[in-house]
């Protein structure tokens, strides 16, 4: 690879900018002598010298350029959703459908990936951390390697010699063998559409400044969120150049934004995910029981609620967004755990504070916009350096004559630990973005053994208060492979979303590849899927936890038989 080329994007002195410039180029020239890249005719990435971030780079570039950090969402039966039924009785495997999955990368070696005559089952790697293949089209970092160079590797005593690209974490390996691995009866194991082709995009971790802004430990894998778009914009583009229909699945997901579906990577993955031959499938999330949503509002005693919120012992920062419906006004004072207390924020139209406190180490970093674009919500950004375990306190007060509710969330995953969360939270709207995007199919986990939903799965409406998710999937005690080619159980709403991307894979054959139904896309699949589910009883639907019901896909065929 050329060192110059692509040497912004990976280069840990320079930052990435997010910006919606829609074909409009005249829009960046604000950003003089930065680095540009067009992702699309909707995105490009800017990058700036990593000095130029600064403390209040919020109210410099604004809230959408400054990348989110999404992190991974997971911790066995085919019968259950109808697959093996239908594999049987319709010979539906995948075949001639791409599965693109952008995470942590593959295990290429592993037999469950590859034909019956030995070869692989990728199309092509794109290994974001890489630098000593081919770059993509496109994107100008990472390494390419396609299946002829995965073959080459695989006929080798030393197939990382070849093609150098592992999955470190397992969590890619993972999703792609519930997606498409082959039957392995010994340990009771097999993939939903294993005629199926894959795409892989290993993403490359986030950058140290990245982390330093939303205090993100650095042992924690967090990715940023325009490496994630890179790799749903080259899915895109290489399914399109092979003629060939494509599910697209992420496993990733951040409590971060509005919660409505309008940052930068939902856009990008409705705007692919409504293109004909297209599906886009996403987790719901795992963050149900983990106290780290807050919502209020309505029902203001004193013209105020308190919030309490308790930090562990070992979190010494992270980031907490206070959303508040359009037109109210919000603000709020701070009362710290030794009993300091920061007054009431004074209103503004936009505001960049940084708040010490005498008794103190903790820092907090306040960024205040009255209207967020493209939602017109208030937004309240609170970043925590070194911040004191124990309670604090938060009075969060409405301004305004038109009472609404706002919304308060802390970081996903494993960004923070189990210690630190609201005494007083809401399980409902936890769902993670992308979401809470509305044309993505959603999936929750349920536990197959027992039809229950899975207890920590993210709850729905987004706040726009569209049904998310809308169907429920394996996603309990799944049997899959690791990066050690080790078979162990996983859990979480991303083993459901790789489950779910198989099902389509096999819808996408049935209409796109049979020519039943060409063009089909994400809401067309979507609908079928949700005519056919299974509801569980003694519920009303839909609901926020299953949606409209459990996934069944040999019920789509069913319905179609009686309509076609």
């Amino acid at each position: 690879m050329d060192e110059k080329k692509g040497s912004t994007i990976v280069s840990e002195e320079y930052a990435d900018l997010i910006e919606y410039y829609l074909n409009n180029p005249k829009s960046l020239n604000q950003y003089v002598g930065a680095d540009i890249h067009y992702m699309n005719e909707a995105f490009a990435i800017v990058h700036l010298p990593v000095s130029l971030i600064t403390e209040s780079a919020i109210s410099t570039f604004g809230y959408n350029a400054i990348p989110k950090l999404y992190g991974v969402t997971s911790e066995a039966s085919l019968q259950a959703s109808g697959v093996y039924k239908l594999s049987q009785s319709l010979d539906l495997r995948g075949r001639g459908v791409l599965i693109g999955i952008i995470d942590s990368g593959i295990d290429y070696t592993n037999p469950v990936f590859k034909k019956s005559d030995g070869s692989t089952k990728i199309i092509s790697i794109w290994d974001q951390t890489l630098t000593t293949g081919a770059t993509p089209f496109g994107p100008e970092f990472g390494s390419e390697y396609n299946s002829d160079q995965i073959n080459q590797a695989l006929a080798s005593q030393n197939p990382l010699g070849i093609v150098p690209s592992v999955d470190e974490i397992g969590h890619g390996t993972m999703l792609s063998a519930i997606a498409v691995g082959n039957e392995v009866p010994e340990q009771g194991f097999a993939g939903v559409a294993p005629e199926s082709d894959l795409i892989i995009v290993k993403l490359r971790t986030a950058k140290k400044y990245l982390r330093d802004f939303y205090a993100v430990k650095k042992d924690v894998p967090c990715y940023q969120e325009n490496h994630i778009m890179w790799g749903i914009q080259y899915c895109s583009e290489l399914a399109r150049k092979l003629n060939r229909p494509i599910v697209i699945l992420t496993g990733m997901g951040t409590s971060q934004g509005s919660h409505k579906g309008y940052e930068p990577l939902p856009t990008l993955l409705s705007i692919i995910g409504d293109y004909p031959n297209t599906v886009a499938v996403v987790p719901v999330g795992n963050e149900g029981n983990r106290k780290r949503h807050y919502h209020g509002g309505s029902k203001m005693s004193n013209g105020y609620n308190t919030v309490e919120l308790n930090v562990g012992e070992t979190d010494e920062g992270f980031s907490m967004e206070l959303w508040g419906d359009a037109p109210g006004i919000y603000t709020i004072d701070i009362l710290s755990p030794s009993g300091e207390y920061i007054s009431k924020l004074p209103l503004s139209l936009r505001l960049s504070k940084e708040i010490s406190f005498i008794f103190e180490q903790t820092k907090i970093y306040i960024d205040y916009q009255l209207s967020q674009t493209p939602t017109g919500e208030q937004l309240i950004l609170m970043r925590f350096k070194n911040v004191s375990a124990g309670i604090w306190k938060f009075n969060v007060y409405s301004q305004s004559t038109i009472t609404g509710d706002f919304d308060i969330w802390l970081p996903m995953g494993n960004m923070i630990s189990y210690n630190t969360f609201f005494t007083t939270s809401d399980n409902d709207i936890t769902l993670l973005t992308p979401g809470a995007a509305v044309l993505p199919i959603v999936v929750t986990a349920y536990n197959v053994a027992n039809n229950s939903l899975y207890l920590d799965a993210s709850r729905g409406y987004n706040r726009d208060n569209v049904v998310k998710p809308e169907l429920a999937a394996p996603g309990v005690n799944y049997i899959a492979p690791n990066q050690n080619k080790e078979y162990v159980a996983y859990t979480g709403s991303s083993v459901a979303a790789a489950h779910t991307a198989g099902i389509v894979a096999m819808i996408l054959e049935w209409g796109v590849v049979r020519g039943n139904a060409p063009g089909l896309d994400t809401i067309e699949v979507k609908n079928y899927l949700i005519r056919s589910t299974i509801k569980p009883k003694d519920l009303t639907f839909p609901n926020r936890d299953w949606g409209y019901g459990i996934i069944n896909v040999y019920n789509v065929f069913d319905i179609l038989k009686r309509t076609l």
